[in-house]
Order: structure tokens, then C-alpha cells, then sequence
């Protein structure tokens, strides 16, 4: 058999010896094949694994950062709702929506007081976030983390993330603590 053969034996074990001779040049037997296939597999496990941790680190961005996943709770048909997703992305949190019929549902599950309520409700970590929290206000509330249930901003005011408008409203961001109780943690 020449340099320029492929084998194409029935013996499938016998053709990859063959193509392997032909591949690496300077081998002088079987045994040394057998010998380089160990060490084959385990460079090329090391490269696949690496591949796979810096393709993770890439698409999870913030995630492995320290920074957590932000689930939205929200109407498939509110627009403040995608605004206010779009203002945490672009302070970079991974944000997780998820449309859901009853938001009524999931603010009583969170402990969310009808007083307290806003459009869409969030969870981040321990904490629960309802309505149009600056992004800056829950990075806060996470490095400083407080015994509480989490933020709040009731109702929808103007000039809030989300609810942009050219005429801005004063609003504050509640602190809603493990009682249910409020005081205010920001003023914007």
C-alpha cells in the first residue's frame, strides 16, 4: 500500500489503523498508534471542555458575573412591560420574561399588596420587584440585601424605566418588608 491509499478494508478496526499510519507521519508501528490515541483524547477533551466553558461565559454575559437572572412576570400584550425589560438589559441584567393571563395570581403569591401593585412583577434572587424599578435601585437592594420581600414602585408614574414621557413624575421606590409594611427606599 502507498502513501496516497485509503483503506477501505470490511474490518472497520483494521481501517482506522491504516488511515491513522497514514495521517501521522513517523510512526513506526501499531504500538505507537495505540500509544498516541490516549493522549489524542484527552487533548481533544481539553479542548472541547474549554470550548464549552468560554461559550458559556460568553452567552450567560452578566450571569457568571455574579449578576442573577431576572424572571419577568408579565401580560403578553403590555408595551411599558418590554420597555422595562430593555432598560435592564441595557444595564446589564439577563432578564427572563414570561407572559402569563393572571398577574393577580402571581402578585398574591409574591406577597404584592393591591396598594403595591403595578403592571408586571419580577423576581430577582430572594427578592420580589414590582412595577418600574430602576435598574440601579435593584443593584442596590442586591448589594446591600436587606431582610425584606423586595421593591416596589406602585402604580405606573410617568418618567419611570419603562414609562418614559417628556413632563416626568417624582416618584419613590418602596423597600416592602418581611411584614408587608413599606418605607421608601429611593426617590426619583
Amino acid at each position: 500500500m502507498n502513501d496516497t491509499t485509503t483503506a477501505t478494508a470490511p474490518d472497520t478496526e483494521n481501517a482506522w489503523r491504516v488511515t491513522r499510519r497514514l495521517q501521522v507521519p513517523g510512526l513506526r508501528d501499531e504500538r505507537d498508534s495505540a500509544r498516541l490515541r490516549p493522549n489524542r483524547r484527552r487533548r481533544h477533551m481539553r479542548h472541547l471542555i474549554t470550548g464549552l466553558l468560554l461559550t458559556l461565559a460568553l452567552l450567560s454575559g452578566g450571569a457568571l458575573a455574579g449578576e442573577p437572572t431576572i424572571a419577568v412576570y408579565k401580560s403578553p400584550t403590555c408595551g411599558c412591560c418590554g420597555k422595562w425589560i430593555e432598560h435592564l438589559e441595557e444595564n446589564g441584567f439577563d432578564v427572563d420574561p414570561v407572559d402569563v393571563t393572571d398577574l393577580r395570581l402571581v402578585k398574591s403569591m409574591a406577597g404584592i399588596a393591591p396598594e403595591q401593585a403595578s403592571c408586571h412583577t419580577a423576581r430577582v434572587g430572594d427578592y420580589v420587584i414590582e412595577g418600574h424599578v430602576p435598574a440601579s435601585d435593584i443593584r442596590r437592594l442586591l448589594a446591600e440585601h436587606p431582610k425584606a420581600r423586595g421593591l416596589t414602585v406602585p402604580g405606573m408614574p410617568q418618567g419611570s424605566p419603562g414609562m418614559e414621557a417628556p413632563n416626568p413624575q417624582h416618584y419613590k421606590v418602596l423597600l416592602i418588608g418581611e411584614d408587608g409594611s413599606t418605607s421608601v427606599f429611593a426617590e426619583h
